[in-house]
């Protein structure tokens, strides 16, 4: 999609922060989607986030079609941090149609504030009746205290830890309905972008990085290599020696971090997943690269589906790094998903080039 992600616009803004009547009219288009899948036949949604909500060329809000969950008719599929993840998961493993009512109701939470928070940190806030942290700073004056005070309800409502207590999507869809403004002003409008022109723009050559081109190949080696290159910079900076400090769990799972390396240099993949996962199970806080890593190992051993968890993962834990993107992209094209992964090949050069410096 031309205009970017949800979370761009909530989370990276560059010029102006996303205006309360837009993330009203987001809430209510996802909810509209998210009825029409059910009805159609499609109830589960996989991942419901930020990243997978789209604006195209006119600003409108769009449900990527990534989150079907075409190839997991028993729900036994989720891959979000476990923060995010429903209760009834963790227990049972399954996703349910109660499951995507909890994930919309985290997305009305990043809406509210224009931050990813934590669904049991935002409960507690509205327990204690502290909404004034759980609005976005910027939206002040923008909005009524009944219009906060609703959509806080329906999000609390959809994080109930019992899923029988949460609304119907129907329900929320009848209940945004009353809560839209502003339904004369076009979405581009109000997203600050400009439509296409109707007369052709001149043709631009884009010029990838090495990175980039290999994914867009699906050249895994040419990855492999790049990524044995970058080393942990998609990591904030450890120190190790503080891992001697740390409990015998922490030195462990560094230990199989360090055997992980190896392995994955010398591209003995199984041995590298075996190492990978004792390290990321094991860590106190998960490390981006080597969930890109093992993602490559599980393509190498013809994995597409956890290489894309993975990928996910890496982009949850580090949201502005463009290699978990283009990680992505390479396991959605191994699925056939050529749409999806070319748009997550063009988030992730996109990402390159603003942050490039940093990474």
């Amino acid at each position: 999609m031309p205009n970017g992600t949800l979370a761009k616009h909530l989370f990276h803004w560059d010029q102006r922060p996303m205006e309360w009547a837009l993330r009203l009219r987001v809430a209510y288009h996802i909810a509209q989607a998210l009825d029409e899948c059910t009805r159609c036949g499609h109830p589960l949604y996989h991942d419901l986030n930020t990243y997978r909500i789209l604006f195209d060329q006119d600003g409108n809000p769009r449900l990527s079609s990534f989150g079907l969950m075409k190839n997991s008719r028993d729900g036994k599929s989720y891959s979000t941090n476990l923060a995010y993840t429903p209760p009834e998961f963790l227990k049972t493993g399954r996703v349910t149609s109660e499951s995507v009512i909890y994930s919309f109701g985290s997305v009305l939470l990043d809406l509210l504030s224009g931050k990813h928070i934590p669904p049991s940190h935002a409960l507690d806030l509205i327990k204690g009746k502290n909404l004034g942290s759980l609005m976005d700073s910027h939206l002040e004056g923008q909005f009524t205290i009944e219009e906060a005070t609703e959509l806080i309800r329906l999000a609390s409502r959809c994080l109930q830890y019992e899923p029988r207590e949460r609304p119907t999507i129907r329900v929320l869809v009848d209940s945004l309905a009353t809560l839209q403004r502003k339904v004369e002003v076009p979405s581009d409008v109000m997203l600050g972008v400009q439509r296409e022109p109707l007369s052709p723009k001149p043709i631009q050559v884009v010029v990838r990085s090495k990175l980039a081109d290999a994914c867009s190949r699906m050249d895994l080696t040419s990855i492999h290599q790049q990524l044995v290159a970058l080393h942990y910079k998609g990591d904030s900076s450890v120190d190790e020696l503080s891992f001697q400090i740390w409990t015998r769990e922490m030195q462990e799972a560094l230990n199989a971090r360090k055997r992980g390396d190896q392995a994955f240099v010398e591209k003995q993949f199984e041995t590298a997943i075996t190492n990978y996962s004792q390290f990321l199970s094991g860590s106190a806080n998960p490390s981006a690269t080597a969930l890109v890593r093992r993602s490559l190992a599980y393509l190498f051993t013809d994995q597409p589906n956890l290489a894309l968890r993975d990928a996910m993962q890496a982009q949850y834990v580090n949201p502005e790094w463009h290699v978990a993107f283009y990680m992505q992209s390479v396991a959605l094209k191994k699925l056939n998903m050529v749409t999806e992964s070319s748009d997550m090949l063009n988030e992730g050069a996109s990402l390159e080039q603003q942050y490039s410096p940093k990474h």
